[in-house]
């Protein structure tokens, strides 16, 4: 995975030898909405016991924020490469134990706190304001916290974090593609969704990916 990911900035910093002069550069910031697919519960196995309730998952809502570059490649097709500070991540709520507070199970609330630095390399197709781009992106996990809540009746018993780094691999691989706009002024609009395709626990052992979706605010300088 390392040499990956050295091979992307390798071929990144070539095509923007090749096309130093007109390249430009931007920074994009906005928010995501993320998750994972597949059985995300037992990505935390080692600090969650499942009992026989029912316990649901939905996505968490971060940001995201870096810088890029666009080098022209003819006609009407770029090459977008990237760096971007992301939140990733989920929640679980339902009836599980906490490890090391195992009667505080009902009601309880997980949230999965994840920081990623993310590497893109979009391939972008532009039609006046309009852009169409796609391409692969690899990952890097920084830390992942686990806050746990529980409570009776309406009242907080729990409230801590766990570091839950471990529980994961530090590498990711995704394909990423979406739509934006830019105007005249600089300023662009984007949506994007990013598709997975490591398994993110430690031991590749449990099929479950991340996934989002990514809304943006860019300037070109």
């Amino acid at each position: 995975m390392k040499k990956k990911i050295l091979l992307i900035l390798c071929l990144s910093a070539g095509t923007i030898a090749f096309a130093q002069q007109k390249t430009s550069f931007g920074a994009k910031a906005g928010l995501i909405s993320s998750e994972m697919k597949g059985d995300a519960v037992k990505s935390l196995d080692g600090l969650l016991e499942l009992t026989n309730g029912i316990v649901s998952s939905k996505g968490r809502t971060g940001f995201f924020a870096g810088v890029n570059a666009d080098i022209p490649m003819g006609g009407s097709l770029s090459v977008e490469p990237g760096i971007y500070y992301a939140q990733k991540g989920y929640e679980l709520s339902g009836d599980f134990n906490i490890k090391g507070v195992e009667f505080l199970g009902a009601n309880a609330k997980a949230q999965l706190q994840s920081q990623y630095i993310d590497v893109p390399l979009m391939l972008k197709f532009k039609s006046g304001g309009l852009q169409l781009f796609a391409g692969p992106q690899l990952s890097y996990l920084i830390k992942s916290n686990l806050r746990t809540t529980a409570g009776v009746l309406g009242i907080n018993l729990l409230d801590k974090n766990i570091d839950a780094t471990n529980q994961f691999n530090r590498w990711d691989a995704a394909l990423s593609g979406g739509i934006g706009y830019q105007f005249n002024n600089g300023m662009s609009l984007s949506a994007a969704y990013d598709y997975g395709l490591m398994k993110v626990d430690a031991n590749s052992s449990v099929a479950s990916y991340n996934r989002g979706i990514k809304i943006g605010l860019g300037i070109n300088f």
